[in-house]
């Protein structure tokens, strides 16, 4: 019996202003952008990950999270 492949999860910033999401494979590295690039507080850090948005007055604009599922297949 032949296994399927799992499909892969991730997680997409979008950000007020950007049109694009930032796609990220793992939750450290969502943490580590938005420490370093988007230089988020950790509160604000904190109520992105609980709630899946966050924005004024812990940020400076808003973001918001959406994890999505990718099957590994050809469709």
């Amino acid at each position: 019996m032949t296994q399927l492949p799992l499909p892969l999860p991730w997680l997409d910033l979008l950000t007020e202003g950007d049109a694009h999401p930032r796609r990220f494979w793992a939750e450290q590295d969502l943490t580590d952008h938005l420490r370093r690039a988007e230089r988020l507080a950790p509160e604000a850090t904190a109520q992105l990950l609980a709630e899946g948005q966050t924005g004024p007055p812990l940020a400076r604009r808003s973001y918001r999270l959406r994890g999505t599922v990718r099957s590994s297949s050809s469709d």
